[in-house]
């Protein structure tokens, strides 16, 4: 067996290089053959005594490591491969530097701008930072919408404050307001109340002052005879002519009782004379306070038909009229008046009529009861209020 056979692993592949021609034989193969060391040993360099030489056309063709990387003849210098051919790389404008590219870049934001252009970096500083004002555009888009939406919030906060203290001065005066309108209606109920009352107070009941003349007496009598009739201090106050067509009354004589004790909102009570064209009374009237006459603070519903005022006044002036001869309307809004508001009662008035027999003779009578709350308005007491009354009787 041959000396390089024994020392060939078992299995081992031959050199896929290595052809060998058709007449050659093993051991010009063998005699090809170079160590490792001769490979690179450098040119001129001695072979090593051990190997065996190799023949002179290889060695004529062999090169070293140095020539195997020196520049081909009319290539341009630097690393070339085997063969001639030289790798150019691209410029450094078409691929940075690899120290450049590992520094950090801005990435466009994914969520406000997805498709706002990216710009070029700009130069930086000459510490090799940027400058402060090189900012990228969505980043300045982002700013300016926080900026804007802080704004609207301020807005926003302000606008609900203003909205909230209007609604509290709104509520505040609408309370206000209320409360009034529910005192002034409590007050307008409570004189209804009181005036609507159909029993007597005998808490209220006063003291009879005065009475009425009888006005039957001075029918047909002249001014002076009918003045000197009436006594209780009987003065003429006023006198003024009437001219009516169609009325008998020619002329109207006011006559005030000044024995009779006055009454702080009536004053005095009062007779009425109308005069006919021969000076004959035609017509005699007396008004006074229900007050001065006995009755207490009723209410007018109570004075007309539980308490017969009217009827009682006409027959003190000899009148003799029935009790129930008085009738109040069923509409009460047919004899008060009330304020603009709708429910403050100022005035209540109501007039009756009929006809009595007088010595064989019918006679015409008319009465008026009117009571005025304005100062009990104003002042809250009920006892305030004006009440008059007035009867007539006609020849």
């Amino acid at each position: 067996m041959p000396k390089h056979a024994a020392s060939k692993p078992s299995g081992a592949p031959s050199d896929p290089d290595r052809i060998p021609d058709a007449g050659g034989s093993a051991a010009d193969d063998r005699d090809e053959r170079i160590s490792l060391t001769e490979a690179f040993a450098p040119v001129g360099a001695e072979p090593v005594a051990d190997a065996p030489e190799a023949p002179a056309d290889d060695r004529d063709n062999a090169i070293g490591l140095t020539q195997a990387f020196a520049p081909v003849d009319g290539a341009p210098s630097g690393p070339a491969h085997a063969g001639g051919f030289s790798y150019k790389g691209d410029t450094d404008d078409e691929y940075p530097d690899a120290f450049d590219s590992l520094e950090p870049h801005d990435a466009p934001s994914l969520l406000l701008d997805d498709e706002a252009p990216l710009e070029p970096e700009q130069p930086k500083g000459r510490h090799g930072k940027k400058d402060k004002t090189d900012v990228p555009p969505h980043m300045r888009k982002s700013r300016r919408m926080r900026r804007v939406l802080i704004v609207v919030i301020v807005l926003l906060v302000v606008l609900i404050g203003v909205l909230g203290y209007l609604t509290w001065r709104l509520v505040t005066e609408s309370q206000t307001l209320a409360a009034q309108q529910t005192q002034q209606q409590q007050d307008a109920q409570e004189v209804t109340a009181i005036q609507q009352e159909e029993t007597k107070d005998a808490s209220t009941e006063t003291t009879k002052k005065t009475e009425a003349p009888n006005l039957v007496a001075v029918l047909g009598l002249g001014q002076d005879e009918a003045v000197a009739a009436l006594a209780h201090g009987a003065q003429v106050t006023a006198s003024k002519d009437v001219n009516e067509e169609g009325n008998p009354i020619k002329k109207d004589v006011t006559v005030a009782l000044t024995d009779e004790p006055a009454d702080t909102r009536t004053g005095t009570p009062t007779v009425y004379l109308g005069l006919n064209e021969e000076g004959k009374v035609v017509q005699a009237g007396y008004s006074a306070s229900t007050a001065a006459l006995g009755y207490g603070t009723l209410s007018f519903a109570d004075a007309v038909k539980n308490e017969h005022v009217v009827e009682k006044t006409l027959q003190e002036a000899g009148i003799p009229v029935a009790e129930g001869a008085a009738v109040l309307p069923e509409d009460k809004t047919a004899y008060s008046t009330y304020d603009t508001d709708g429910t403050t009662l100022v005035k209540e008035n109501c007039s009756f009529s009929g006809t009595v027999d007088l010595n064989g003779a019918p006679h015409e009578w008319s009465a008026v009861l009117s009571y005025n709350y304005t100062t009990a308005n104003m002042t809250g007491n009920l006892a305030d209020t004006i009440r008059i009354i007035y009867v007539y009787v006609n020849a």
